[in-house]
C-alpha cells in the first residue's frame, strides 16, 4: 500500500480544533494543490476567502442574523459561537464561469474537488479540518456578507486548526454497499 493510500484510508473530519491554524506558506502551499482539481477548460471555477482573529466573531453574528426567524437565544447562541470552533474558517465558493462546453454542474463540482484538495494538503501539513455547510451556507443574507456574487455559491465552510483531542475512528462503508459493476443494459453485477 503506498503512503498515498494510507492516508487517504487513514482521513478523519477533526471536530475539535485550536490554536495555531495553518500559517500563511502552509496556507500558499494548501491553496496551490487545491488549484490542481480536476477542471474541464481550466475555468478555475473556485475561490475561498480565509477568515481568523476578530472576523470569526464577525461571522458569527452574520450566522445568527441568518438564523434570527424563529430560533431561540439558545440557537442564536450556537450559530453565533460557530465560527468560534476553529482558529481558522476557509470558505469555498463555487463561482462558475459561462462556457459553451462546460455545464454549471461540472464547475460546481469542480470546485468541491479543490475544497477537497485543499483539506487534505491542510492535513498532510499537520493540521485537522472539518467541512461544514448547514442552513447559513445556503442563506442569502450570508453569501451577501461575505460578498458573493449572485451566481456563486458557498459550497462549505473548512474549518481548521490544530486538533485538539483525538476521536474515535469512525467505520467506513465497505466498496461492496455503493459499488456495482455494470454489464450493459440486459444485465448488472455486484462487487
Amino acid at each position: 500500500m503506498s503512503t498515498v493510500t494510507r492516508f487517504l484510508l487513514n482521513r478523519s473530519s477533526e471536530p475539535r480544533l485550536q490554536s495555531p491554524a495553518p500559517d500563511k506558506a502552509v496556507l500558499d502551499q494548501a491553496f496551490r494543490c487545491a488549484a490542481r482539481a480536476p477542471d474541464h477548460a481550466l475555468l478555475k471555477p473556485w475561490r475561498y476567502l480565509v477568515i481568523e482573529g476578530d472576523a470569526l466573531a464577525r461571522l458569527g453574528d452574520v450566522f445568527a442574523g441568518a438564523s434570527a426567524n424563529n430560533a431561540t437565544e439558545k440557537e442564536l447562541e450556537k450559530a453565533r459561537n460557530a465560527p468560534l470552533r476553529a482558529p481558522m474558517v476557509i470558505v469555498g465558493i463555487a463561482s462558475p464561469i459561462h462556457h459553451p462546453k462546460v455545464p454549471e454542474v461540472e464547475q460546481v463540482l469542480a470546485a468541491g474537488s479543490s475544497m477537497t484538495l485543499l483539506s487534505l494538503a491542510l492535513n498532510d501539513a499537520g493540521f485537522g479540518t472539518m467541512w461544514r455547510t448547514g442552513p447559513v451556507a445556503y442563506a442569502h443574507s450570508v453569501q451577501e456578507a461575505l460578498g458573493l456574487a449572485d451566481d456563486e455559491l458557498i459550497i462549505g465552510f473548512l474549518y481548521t486548526g490544530t486538533v485538539a483531542a483525538e476521536k474515535p475512528i469512525v467505520p467506513r462503508p465497505d466498496p461492496g454497499e455503493f459499488v456495482e459493476y455494470w454489464q450493459g443494459i440486459d444485465g448488472r453485477h455486484s462487487w
